[in-house]
């Protein structure tokens, strides 16, 4: 039932989408009222004129408080409720009070017009029209059961405005249906800004640990091509001198020096050893695929694994940014369409090739019809068309194995030698 809906808190800083849906509830808000108020009206006419022709005031009083009461019973309950089979029994039962008014005086027929811009809204159209025509049915018998007579205008007159009501009713429904539409777009284009402003900071945060680790690996490099092999070299020259002349007088100093010299030698290997691993215990790609494989499960609830190759190399910009906007169009993919309950993300250096594997238990799609390359928008397939391109960039690629209810595998994959000759 759609008579009345509830009503969103505003709030001091609107998104996008909730502008969209405070538009469309303010919409059908005034749409509502107007019908309310056609409605009390056309009550408040017919009593009225039925007053004036005589009828019994306590007829007229039950007759209208019926109707009234079920009338507003029927917005509050659609308050609470939008199954659609419900709202046509109330309908229904509406218009059976309806018929009851009438038989009480023929001035309650105005009352048809509500009934016709509730069929329009709350009745599917096939049912939309045969209700209207019971209800004409009703208008135009109904000076007939009380006069004995009727004319063209208690015929023509309904007729026009059972057609006009229904129209405004229907249009009203594709309205709303539009409405509705450009909500879910908005939405839509919300979440697609949030996910590339999620994406951008990925990419930064890489791209600053790919630095730091550069330099890492550059200061460790220099400490022992230089410091530590310089300690290595004093050490043996004394112990070689310690050796040829083991009671000579400088013995003492040379063995002191010895001593400092090793023990700074094992300092030095400490902190070459302390930047090292900062390259080879967590890469930036994989430390990026983690972060964003637990945001997927903590949002989600989807049990999502990362299984990264012992010793994987450490990459280009290019290539890590190139993997990270295909795992990250992969997992949005998971997310949005594939209902799956479980996703794999695997990182590898297989031979001479930087491989990801993403797959999930989802339900899959036809790969096949897909990789012919027709109709890839209309299949939701411009984000793998789009990974595809990137990668090839770069002269890697992209495989797609799914079918319908078997989950779906994607591979992408960038040359090693190449992109370690990029850096």
């Amino acid at each position: 039932m759609r008579i009345m809906s509830g009503n969103p808190q505003p709030s001091d800083e609107a998104t996008p989408g909730e502008q969209a849906a405070r538009t469309l509830s303010a919409m059908v808000r005034s749409m509502q009222a107007g019908q309310h108020l056609i409605t009390a009206l056309l009550l408040i006419i017919g009593a009225g004129r039925a007053l004036a022709d005589g009828t019994q005031v306590a007829l007229i009083l039950v007759s209208s408080l019926a109707f009234a009461g079920w009338y507003l019973g029927g917005a509050i309950l659609a308050s609470r409720t939008r199954d659609r089979a419900l709202g046509a029994w109330w309908l229904v039962g509406l218009a059976v009070i309806w018929v009851g008014t009438v038989a009480a005086s023929v001035e309650f027929v105005w009352l048809a017009f509500s009934l016709w811009l509730l069929a329009g809204h709350l009745l599917r159209w096939r049912w939309a029209v045969v209700f209207s025509v019971v209800v004409f049915a009703v208008v135009a018998a109904t000076p007939l059961v009380h006069t004995g007579t009727t004319s063209y205008a208690n015929l023509i007159g309904p007729l026009v405005g059972g057609v006009f009501a229904l129209g405004i009713s229907r249009g009203y429904v594709e309205l709303i249906r539009d409405a509705r539409e450009r909500q879910r777009l908005v939405a839509s284009l919300v979440q697609a800004q949030a996910e590339m402003a999620d994406l951008h900071e990925e990419l930064a945060h890489t791209q600053r640990e790919s630095g730091a680790m550069g330099e890492r690996t550059r200061l460790s490099r220099d400490i022992h091509d230089t410091i530590a092999q310089g300690l290595s070299s004093v050490t043996l020259l004394v112990h070689a001198e310690l050796e040829n002349h083991p009671e000579s007088e400088s013995a003492r100093v040379l063995r002191q020096i010895e001593s400092i010299a090793g023990d700074s030698l094992n300092d030095v290997r400490r902190i070459v050893a302390a930047l090292a691993p900062g390259e080879l215990e967590a890469g930036a790609l994989a430390g990026a695929l983690r972060r964003m494989l637990d945001r997927l499960a903590e949002e989600t609830g989807l049990q999502a694994e990362l299984h990264v190759d012992d010793g994987f190399p450490a990459l280009p910009t290019a290539a890590e940014v190139a993997l990270l906007r295909t795992a990250q169009s992969a997992l949005a993919n998971v997310r949005l369409h594939a209902g799956a309950k479980r996703v794999v993300v695997s990182l590898a250096d297989v031979e001479d090739a930087i491989r990801l594997d993403i797959v999930d238990d989802g339900r899959g799609f036809d790969a096949g019809v897909w990789d012919t390359g027709s109709n890839r928008v209309e299949l939701g397939g411009y984000g793998l068309h789009s990974m595809r391109a990137r990668l090839r960039e770069l002269g890697g690629g992209l495989d797609v194995e799914s079918a319908p209810g078997e989950g779906t595998a994607l591979s992408a994959h960038v040359p090693l030698g190449r992109t370690m000759e990029e850096r």
